[in-house]
């Protein structure tokens, strides 16, 4: 029993450094976001100035344009009174003002346009900051509770069988995966914002020149730069949790998933279903999802596969994948293969995922042979129930 409970120890302080490791990282997120509101906070009033005085100047203009209008047909009609270079005076005043209102209208269309995409942001981190501080506050509560008497957590997962152990693997690979999205964050719409920033602030000045033909080429430039950060965001969003998994279920979403891949890195890539498809729990659903997303993205860093298939099955009480690729293979050594592939989530991460789901996992692979991953999985009740209390 000691050794057990040593064991467990064990687990539970290294759990808590990555638990610590993970607050600290949350609250550098936060505070990051804080600085990001600021200075949101300081341009969105320097738009709301500027927009406040482009508006008045768009008003002066077109009160003078009016005028100027009324002057011009004044001098126009009246030979005997105006001469002609009154008429030309009158002419070139007007066509000046029109110029002007032209631009001016446009500018104040740019500021308010910047304006709301200002408000939009400002709002997006301010929702980010309060998740940031929950997810802070949800982690204290889980440290709180690691830092209690260890008996009391011995005899909880003794009486439970190990569901409480389960949970712990689970927040491990929550809080790697956050990590991994702040990273692909930082390193994707981060730098595409701030890009856009600066763009914007490039067209704003163009606006001084007159030059609108130079100032509609930058915006079509900008307008293609948001398309491609919005594309990043929705692939970050699908990385996630793809919504398909809850609207269609895992044979479209991983049909989908085959087909995108495909298109993403040349790989000639297969998907096959046999059996009575059949819904089960979002839980399972989406651990079995991941599995494939991670032999598929391991086969692209590692194989250098030309040629990918998926085949899943759905049979009387489990359901059984089959990977395969025609890459360069690998001795079926996890610890050997695992050391070799610098990969937080490689092969032993998937042995991990199956064991946790009570299945089974098996690697076929030999040096220039390819590789098979053969994935079995229960769908009884009683599982579903328990992925269900431990996974959502």
């Amino acid at each position: 029993m000691d050794y057990r409970v040593e064991q467990i120890d064990r687990v539970i302080q290294n759990a808590m450094r990555v638990m610590e490791d993970s607050k600290m990282q949350v609250f550098e997120i936060c505070e990051a976001a804080r600085r990001e509101l600021v200075s949101l906070g300081k341009e969105l009033e320097n738009v709301l100035r500027e927009t406040s005085e482009t508006i008045d100047k768009v008003d002066g203009l077109e009160r003078d344009y009016k005028l100027s209008r009324i002057r011009l047909t004044e001098v126009s009609r009246d030979f005997v009174r105006f001469s002609e270079k009154d008429i030309k005076s009158a002419y070139e005043k007007a066509t000046q003002l029109q110029l002007d209102l032209t631009v001016y209208r446009e500018k104040e269309n740019y500021l308010k346009a910047r304006r709301d995409d200002l408000q939009s942001r400002v709002r997006n981190v301010e929702l980010s900051i309060e998740r940031a501080e929950m997810i802070g506050s949800q982690m204290n509560v889980v440290l709180d509770y690691f830092s209690g008497d260890l008996n009391q957590v011995t005899r909880i997962l003794e009486s439970a069988k190990n569901r409480q152990l389960i949970g712990l693997k689970i927040i491990l690979a929550q809080e790697e995966e956050r990590r991994r999205m702040a990273r692909e964050i930082h390193d994707g719409p981060a730098q595409s914002l701030a890009n856009l920033v600066l763009r914007t602030e490039i067209a704003e000045r163009m606006l001084d020149t007159k030059d609108l033909e130079l100032v509609r080429s930058e915006l079509v430039d900008l307008k293609s730069q948001i398309r491609s950060g919005l594309g990043e965001i929705r692939k970050i969003i699908f990385n996630l949790r793809p919504m398909a998994l809850d609207d269609l279920g895992l044979v479209p979403t991983l049909r989908k998933f085959v087909q995108d891949f495909e298109e993403r890195t040349s790989i000639r890539s297969v998907f096959e279903t046999s059996g009575r498809e059949k819904r089960i729990s979002t839980a399972l659903e989406a651990a079995m999802f991941r599995l494939v997303q991670e032999a598929f993205n391991n086969a692209f860093k590692h194989a250098e596969a030309s040629y990918m298939s998926l085949d899943i099955a759905y049979l009387e009480e489990t359901i059984r994948m089959v990977i395969k690729d025609n890459g360069k293979g690998f001795h079926t050594d996890l610890a050997e293969a695992q050391a070799k592939k610098n990969a937080k989530f490689g092969l032993m991460g998937m042995k991990e995922r199956v064991d946790l789901l009570m299945g089974e996992i098996v690697f076929d692979s030999a040096i220039g042979q390819g590789t098979t991953i053969t994935i079995q999985v229960p769908i009884k009740a009683e599982m579903r129930k328990e992925l269900d209390i431990n996974g959502e």
